[in-house]
């Protein structure tokens, strides 16, 4: 026994404990949580089958949304089954390498979609204020190089913390008091000096979440100037309703973020189940509203999805 102690440093599974709590609700908790889910599914799936199969939408701005859909489809996906297996059939055992699995997930298609969301700052920049320039600059060749370098800037941010994380030995137990395999969460059960992958976590965080908006932001600068430069109001309003649907994406994706962080750091008081049911909202609000800002703000869409289900109709 003793010999098994000494060579283990990790258990075999943790315990996921849902919302710690409101157990006696988690069957009720389930139901916004399975439809979130469930929308997410059928809308961001029907939006990348109708940009594939249609010639017309295999533009930059669709493309990117593409990219959009299936990194929400992941994200949702990494925790949404697992947190419904705990509310619905009390199934909280976690693999512990399944547990670091779902964490290098989570967060490297997190730090993805904030750089999908900077990509398409970057083509509504480019399409309102470099109109002329616009397909000499986004060219499929620099379409596929941002995908990659949203890919690679994500893997290589996260890929030293499940290597951190399997070195520690876990003294505390091994219950998690979260839905899912959140870095900080895991990392709180470690013993030994874990002050790096605190100031890791939180140097990521403040990088790509400080950055990524301060770059859309002043994307939206630039963008605002040149579109109240607009001789008439129809071609200004007509220039800044092709932002529409991407600022609400932004809002979506960067709102529950910043609610959660400042409620981590300033509302310390507040019952647990306060911060995990914000982190939830983080994780499922994105995935579920981005298909339907862009189903109903985005013309070409809109106009296709109709069409599909005039079709059936008929």
């Amino acid at each position: 026994m003793s010999t098994s102690n000494t060579t283990s440093t990790h258990p075999a599974a943790f315990l996921l404990m849902g919302i710690p709590g409101l157990e006696h609700l988690h069957i009720w908790i389930s139901i916004p949580f399975c439809s979130a889910y469930t929308l997410a599914l059928l809308g961001n799936c029907t939006l990348l089958l109708i940009i594939q199969v249609d010639a017309a939408l295999h533009e930059p701005m669709y493309l990117f949304l593409a990219m959009l859909a299936t990194i929400d489809l992941v994200l949702s996906s990494t925790t949404l089954p697992k947190m419904l297996a705990i509310f619905w059939f009390r199934d909280r055992e976690i693999n512990f390498f399944a547990c670091l699995v779902q964490m290098f997930f989570l967060h490297s298609f997190s730090i993805m979609e904030s750089a999908v969301l900077l990509a398409m700052a970057f083509d509504r920049y480019v399409a309102i204020c470099k109109p002329l320039h616009y397909t000499t600059v986004l060219t499929g060749s620099l379409i596929t190089k941002i995908g990659m370098a949203a890919v690679a800037r994500a893997v290589t941010l996260m890929t030293p913390l499940p290597f951190l994380l399997r070195g520690f030995h876990y003294c505390r137990g091994p219950v998690i008091a979260h839905c899912y395999c959140e870095h900080m969460a895991v990392v709180r059960l470690a013993c030994g000096d874990t002050r790096f992958n605190s100031i890791y976590g939180i140097a990521v965080a403040m990088l790509i979440g400080v950055l990524d908006l301060f770059f859309i932001i002043l994307s939206y600068i630039f963008i605002l100037q040149t579109v109240l430069q607009l001789s008439s109001q129809e071609a200004r309003y007509k220039a800044f309703g092709t932002c529409v649907s991407h600022i609400g994406a932004i809002l979506a994706f960067y709102t529950p973020a910043v609610i959660s962080s400042f409620m981590h750091r300033m509302a310390h008081h507040a019952a647990p189940h306060v911060h995990i049911l914000l982190a939830n909202l983080y994780l499922l609000f994105p995935p579920m509203i981005n298909p339907i800002i862009y189903g109903v703000k985005t013309k070409q869409i809109r106009e296709r999805v109709l069409g599909v289900f005039l079709r059936k109709d008929v």
